[in-house]
């Protein structure tokens, strides 16, 4: 008789799986990390015996509606992240994990997104072989606790907007396509429940790609997205939500929105809205950038959730803490964009000739090129700044208003600078400074989507 694993025991073998698995795969071998890869097997077995060390209550069973069958009602504690304890000192060099996973990314962007990138912008839509690759990285395990089938074991908002970072500088409208669900799996940790945790984070731990995206973002002009116009109104057994979302990524394909919406009285909250809820309505937006990511606007028609779906039930929310997140997010996104500007027009510039000389040698040519550099060393400055002090626990309001502003200028100017360094070039298709201008663009606009 072959004896039966424990639902403990199949959450603890994730990771472990996970790693086996992808040190087999195609993917490890053409990113040339198989050793570093099997080297991290060896780490995963005591994170293994610690997640076998804590079991959660066991589900009690509550009658169903009608009384007669009754049906599993998961109880315990939501898996929550903790903050990272303080060094002492303002360190923002990456650790031996950060710097395999950001140089992971680094070649999974290279090899897999960039080439991809043209063919997506065009066709609007982001390839499902991308998402598929990048969801074998694994980057929902970082936002995810162990004790809730992930590898984190304290807040990672350093980590993932290194790895944010080097997404972007593949391609920002792939990247915002493979890190949607992260956006998701994020709030969940940070808010859920342990009804909704149950039942919602495994999808973004397991073997597919589970599209799914926040939605903050209104189309009315001057909205604040910490007090959205998109309203929640009380109904019998839950919710009817009403408004318009604008440039969601992943519209068209996503299974789960998470929407923030207006309780009057109360403030705003945040709704998990399926797919087939009656009453939402998905319609495809192109934008000018970012088009890579498949942008949908959603319209809630009195949209009916049940009252599991409001995130947290009744615990405290913050929504402004919510919007620096995903602003600090966006920054990384900034900074991954311009550094692919930076990348391009240095060799261009330096091979580039006019009168027998490289168009380096100007100084105007020279001094755009430096001030360039300069200003994307400030954006990675306040973003890593931002980011370590979230990690710690800290309130970022206030330094994620500051990455927004910075990075909403300065990246736009960075997408500027880089069409007018190639001339005629930049503003063809054949050179990809005119796709990274567009998107550059989107970081003064967009807001939600993305959490780091």
């Amino acid at each position: 008789m072959t004896a039966t694993r424990s639902p403990l025991e199949l959450v603890a073998a994730r990771p472990l799986r996970w790693l086996t698995k992808f040190g087999g795969s195609d993917l490890a071998d053409t990113l040339g990390i198989r050793e570093a890869t099997v080297r991290a097997l060896h780490g995963v077995g005591a994170a293994t015996g610690k997640l076998m060390s804590r079991a959660p209550k066991k589900p009690r069973r509550a009658p169903s509606a009608t009384g007669s069958h009754p049906v599993e009602m998961p109880t315990g504690e939501p898996s929550r992240l903790s903050p990272v304890a303080s060094a002492g000192a303002f360190d923002l060099a990456p650790t031996e994990d950060q710097e395999m996973i950001r140089a992971t990314a680094r070649r999974f962007a290279d090899e897999i997104v960039r080439p991809a990138a043209h063919a997506a912008d065009a066709a609007i839509a982001p390839d499902v072989a991308v998402l598929a690759g990048g969801h074998e990285l694994a980057l929902a395990a970082l936002v995810v606790p162990e004790t809730a089938g992930g590898l984190a074991e304290a807040r990672a908002s350093v980590t993932t907007a290194l790895a944010i970072e080097e997404l972007a500088r593949g391609d920002m409208g792939l990247a915002l396509a493979i890190l949607a669900p992260l956006g998701v799996a994020s709030v969940l940790v940070e808010h859920g429940t342990f009804a909704q945790q149950s039942r919602w984070l495994p999808r973004f731990t397991g073997a597919a790609f589970f599209p799914a995206a926040l939605a903050m973002l209104e189309p009315a002009p001057g909205s604040d997205p910490a007090r959205p116009r998109t309203g929640a109104v009380r109904a019998p057994g839950g919710w009817n939500l009403y408004g318009e979302k604008s440039l969601v990524p992943l519209g068209q394909t996503a299974e789960l929105f998470v929407v923030l919406a207006e309780i009057r009285g109360a403030g705003a909250r945040l709704f998990l809205v399926p797919k087939d809820t009656p009453g939402l309505v998905i319609t495809a937006q192109p934008a000018m950038g970012l088009r890579a990511a498949g942008l949908c606007k959603l319209r809630l028609d009195g949209a009916f959730v049940p009252d599991d779906a409001l995130l947290g039930g009744d615990a405290a929310f913050d929504p402004a803490e919510l919007v620096a997140r995903s602003r600090l997010a966006w920054g990384a996104m900034a900074v991954g964009g311009t550094r692919a500007v930076l990348d391009y027009v240095i060799p261009y510039c330096n091979e580039r000739k006019a009168f027998g000389e490289p168009i380096t040698n100007r100084q105007a040519v020279a001094f755009m090129i430096a001030d360039l550099a300069i200003e994307l060393e400030g954006m990675r400055l306040l973003v890593h700044r931002a980011a370590s002090l979230a990690d710690r626990g800290r309130s970022i309001v206030h330094e994620a208003a500051l990455v927004r502003v910075q990075c909403g200028a300065k990246a736009m100017k960075a997408g500027t600078d880089g069409v007018q360094l190639l001339g005629g070039h930049g503003f063809v298709k054949e050179h990809p400074v005119e796709r990274w201008y567009r998107d550059l663009r989107a970081i003064a606009v967009m807001e939600g989507a993305l959490l780091a």
